[in-house]
């Protein structure tokens, strides 16, 4: 059968169509590995630019085929000059560059003002690409679906091809000679399964009941998955998700929401994986998590990779970023100093960008409705990916009031409308509040536990500093140059009017954006916290205190 599969994949390096002549042409491929089990090829170019023949290139009267997870349709770009520290969106493909312009390819979905295309040319465009080939086009994987021999390795059985049949590629299974331990508990298993199966029968009522609801719990997920089948995110097995993982060998982190562990795919692509624990908030969660970050490919918002929904497992598969969470680092001076006040200003900035892309950038607005620095992934560059949308919400974007049973959120983070009405109605407005939260604690994260010596239970720390500024003090918050100083006041200002009490007062994230990039600072806000009836005192009591260790409210519509 190897022998069979190497004949095919030497068979479609050289049935490469191209659409001027319809001529094939041969490219020289190597093996690598041949993966019978998943019905998978590797295979590396021996030499030339592999992405210049993807113009050219067609798969259709070929056996093998492009994996479907990260399958990306691409536009090439000419660039002459281009700004070097601008360039997150686009891939360089350096085989097609010169010394008088360089390549560079982007997702063909990008809104064309969100990149830095000026001294461009279009080149091309290309479908259903994976997204590796970029960034290791020198090996990348096929798949095959005939001859079938994923179903014989399953079952620890061999593969091959059936004499004298009468259909093309059919196979059959054989065992090995002699049959060692495995076959036999597997023997074994095959008699006493039955047994089992009726003990586990006569369980008692209440296991029942419980699978009963789970069984109500599936079949709802199983359908939105239905619902969903055109998005980009891969389905994986839970033989999938530990084969990943390597058995769940290096755990990430731990939660309410469930464990997070470390996985490398087999195309040496490194991801997280949160597996949720088994409750009927974490199944919605789960649904809401796959339908609204299945949608979204922006820089700034981490990447839903795949989803497990196998049996009793839910779980989510995400790029791996190896920086952890915002909140580390602004809560430890050892890690702050590690960043700088100029990298934790672009990372504000960038974190703007994601959230203002949630609500205009897509074609439905998501509210995120938990944006805190604990939910602020860093990659190995330190940019900034907004991540955890278990309780965001979609809405039209013509629709500006969203409605709501229940308070959502982190506290301290959760916008006053949220808790009452009376201070207006819940929308994206709400995100903004939350976002200038965090941008108060990236400037007071140390120092909002030594407010000037005082009971810091009785010390809102956004009322405190507003109160430094207003009278023109010192915030006495440690910077090492003049311009932090003025990074420092700015991101404390933006904040402010970001957590104006009443929605209609607070800008929009486009808005903040602007004064964040701004050279100037922008001007005070009017005091959030004048108090104008005993209503908002109430809310004020409720917000005193400041902290990223807070438990979640969830939602029961």
């Amino acid at each position: 059968m190897e022998d069979f599969l190497v004949q095919r994949a030497f068979f479609i390096v050289e049935e490469v169509i191209t659409p001027d002549s319809n001529l094939p042409f041969s490219v020289q491929f190597s093996i690598q590995e041949i993966d019978y089990k998943n019905q998978l090829i590797n295979i590396s170019q021996v030499f030339g630019c592999f992405p210049r023949l993807l113009p050219i290139l067609n798969l259709s009267a070929s056996p093998f085929q492009f994996l479907d997870a990260y399958s990306i349709n691409y536009t090439f770009f000419n660039c002459s000059k281009i700004k070097r520290d601008n360039l997150d969106d686009m891939i360089p493909v350096p085989c097609l560059s010169s010394k008088d312009c360089d390549v560079y390819t982007v997702y063909s979905d990008f809104f064309l003002y969100e990149l830095p295309i000026q001294s461009c040319s279009k080149m091309f465009d290309i479908q259903s690409i994976p997204y590796d080939v970029f960034y290791n086009p020198s090996s990348f994987q096929l798949k095959w679906s005939r001859p079938s021999c994923g179903h014989c390795e399953s079952n620890g059985k061999h593969c091959r091809l059936k004499k004298d049949s009468s259909i093309l590629d059919d196979t059959e299974c054989y065992s090995s000679k002699t049959e060692g331990p495995v076959a036999k508990l597997r023997v074994a298993g095959e008699v006493l399964g039955p047994l089992l199966a009726a003990f586990l029968a006569i369980a008692s009522y209440w296991i029942y009941s419980s699978y009963k609801l789970k069984k109500e719990s599936d079949l709802k997920i199983e359908q939105f998955l239905v619902d969903y089948k055109a998005l980009n995110p891969t389905r994986y097995s839970y033989a999938d998700i530990k084969r990943i993982t390597d058995n769940f060998i290096e755990k990430l982190g731990e939660g309410g929401y469930g464990t997070v562990y470390k996985g490398k795919l087999s195309n040496d692509v490194f991801v997280a994986i949160k597996i949720l624990n088994n409750s009927k908030e974490n199944g919605e969660d789960f649904i809401n998590e796959v339908g609204t970050i299945g949608r979204i490919h922006h820089v700034n918002v981490v990447r839903l990779v795949g989803y497990c929904a196998d049996g009793f497992t839910r779980a989510l598969v995400y790029e791996f970023l190896p920086n952890d969470s915002l909140q580390k680092f602004i809560s430890s001076e050892k890690q702050r100093s590690k960043l700088g006040w100029e990298k934790l200003h672009r990372i504000a900035v960038d974190i703007a960008k994601g959230v203002e892309y949630l609500h205009q950038g897509c074609e439905q607005r998501i509210l995120h409705f938990d944006i805190k620095p604990n939910n602020i992934l860093l990659d190995d560059n330190f940019n900034p990916k907004i991540s955890d949308f278990g309780l965001a919400k979609l809405c039209s974007k013509e629709q500006s009031i969203v409605s709501m049973t229940a308070a959502r959120g982190t506290i301290g983070y959760i916008a006053p409308e949220v808790f009452s009405r009376n201070f207006g109605n819940v929308s994206y407005k709400s995100d903004v509040y939350s976002f200038g939260m965090l941008l108060l604690e990236m400037v007071g994260g140390l120092k909002k536990n030594d407010v000037g010596g005082q009971d810091k239970s009785q010390v809102y720390f956004p009322e405190w500093i507003y109160n430094k500024l207003e009278h023109g003090e010192e915030i006495a918050i440690q910077i090492e140059k003049e311009s932090d100083n003025k990074i420092v006041r700015k991101l404390t200002i933006v904040g402010l009017w970001c957590i104006q009490w009443y929605p209609v007062e607070r800008p929009s994230m486009k808005v903040v954006i602007q004064m964040l990039e701004s050279e100037e600072t922008p001007s005070m806000p009017r005091n959030p916290f004048t108090s104008t009836n005993g209503m908002q005192n109430a809310a004020t009591a409720r917000g005193r205190i400041f902290s990223s260790e807070l438990e979640i409210i969830s939602e029961s519509e």
